[in-house]
């Protein structure tokens, strides 16, 4: 019954454009995509240019009768709006309407609730959520009367029942589910501070959502690890991907590095959800190289980079190199520029496996750098010497000498430093 009712939701979908936004239309269109992304029709759009949203019902009331209007003639039972909504102009805005009324905000909490799958996800989306709806639960009550099921009241954490909770109580939910997400948070930082021990690079790929990190992130681990069982979730829809993923890249010349795919981005990310998500997304801060991958097939590929960097700049990340992988290049209409190696930009297209090899190289250009060319002689006793430069270094020739083995290496700086006494010149 609850799905049959998602399928028929009808939605009008308003924004206000506060002092012509340049990028207004576009998250119009992104709202309808997200709508979409929830099973709800979009029957109509209305919009308003305003110098600041109206306090009590977010639009005026000439712009509120072009709802009302707009739900009649389409046989609409939902609006949704392109901002966050306060507990009052929900209120208002449902008793003028007489439908559901919900905002952009709790349409991502949706698609996020239903799209977790990792017990940290659920937990980081429920917290969320129910921080969402502590201000807003005379509101939403409203709403709950008026159609249950459907967007806005479907997922875990969100539903009558614990609307109907008082406020005191909610406030409890939120602290035992914050204990239980900062072991989850504590255990990931103790794997992360296990990786860093190892010295091994890591590479994040961020991005805005839908521009295919996780197919890039295959396509590397089908290259270079000849399995299939680390693959992860891949599907051209928003937020498909919400868990931090990690994988060992395994390159020639016993050249490693960690791949970590996490959460797309998107305009006007909710602050709950920015929040909830700070410890996933500080995968992102520990990386010493981020992979911006960019659809370059969307016409609006340029404020994805943008919202993405300003996302990237609000948690705290500016320091990181980045290098910019436009993929998607096969669906360009337009011809694609030639890859060189001197810039931070790649063209790709990570499903036909396209332009894959200059993304490895400039990878290794990035994070291989502080690599050192030499030449060592070990003497015979330390013979384990030996065994951990050929496990972790590039070693190009040996040869055995009187007084010991003789290596032609390639090695990470601190080994360099560390074994600086066996270093010969040639």
């Amino acid at each position: 019954m609850e799905q049959l009712m998602e399928q028929q939701q009808k939605a009008v979908i308003v924004g206000v454009n506060l002092n012509h936004q340049q990028d207004f239309e576009y998250s119009m269109e992104e709202l309808a995509n997200l709508a979409e992304a929830c099973n709800v029709e979009v029957v109509g759009t209305v919009t308003q240019n305003l110098s600041r949203v109206n306090t009590s019902h977010y639009i005026g009331t000439g712009k509120l009768q072009d709802v009302t209007a707009m739900l009649e003639a389409q046989g609409g039972n939902l609006v949704i709006f392109n901002d966050e909504l306060s507990p009052s102009q929900i209120r208002n805005l449902e008793s003028d309407l007489d439908v559901k009324v919900i905002d952009r905000t709790i349409l991502i909490l949706d698609i996020f609730g239903e799209r977790a799958r990792t017990r940290e996800a659920q937990l980081q989306v429920e917290v969320a959520q129910l921080q969402y709806l502590l201000p807003r639960l005379v509101g939403l009550r409203e709403s709950l009367g008026r159609q249950g099921g459907g967007v806005g009241t479907k997922n875990k954490g969100v539903g009558e029942k614990k609307l109907e909770l008082d406020r005191r109580r909610i406030e409890e939910k939120i602290t035992i589910l914050n204990k239980e997400l900062e072991v989850l948070v504590a255990h990931r930082q103790t794997q992360r501070k296990k990786r860093k021990k190892t010295g091994m690079p890591v590479v994040s790929l961020v991005g805005y959502t839908n521009a295919g990190k996780s197919t890039v992130m295959n396509a590397l681990v089908e290259l270079y690890t000849e399995t299939k069982d680390k693959f992860v979730f891949e599907k051209n829809m928003l937020f498909a991907t919400l868990e931090t993923s990690v994988r060992s890249i395994e390159l020639e010349g016993n050249k490693n590095f960690l791949l970590t795919d996490t959460v797309g981005f998107v305009s006007k990310l909710p602050h709950h959800l920015v929040k909830a998500f700070r410890s996933t997304l500080e995968e992102v801060s520990e990386a010493d190289l981020l992979l911006h991958v960019v659809d370059c097939s969307n016409p609006e590929y340029e404020q994805h980079i943008r919202i993405t960097n300003e996302t990237l700049k609000a948690i705290g990340i500016e320091e990181i190199p980045m290098v910019y992988v436009f993929n998607k290049v096969d669906l360009k209409q337009d011809s694609v520029p030639d890859n060189d190696l001197n810039t931070d930009t790649v063209h790709i297209s990570a499903k036909k496996k396209w332009g894959i090899d200059e993304l490895i190289s400039m990878i290794r250009q990035h994070i291989f750098k502080d690599y050192v060319q030499c030449m060592m002689l070990i003497p015979y006793d330390q013979g384990q010497l030996v065994s951990y430069l050929n496990e972790n270094a590039h070693v190009q020739d040996t040869s055995y000498e009187s007084d010991g083995t003789k290596l032609t290496l390639e090695c990470r700086t601190s080994d360099y430093m560390k074994f600086e006494h066996l270093v010969v010149q040639e």
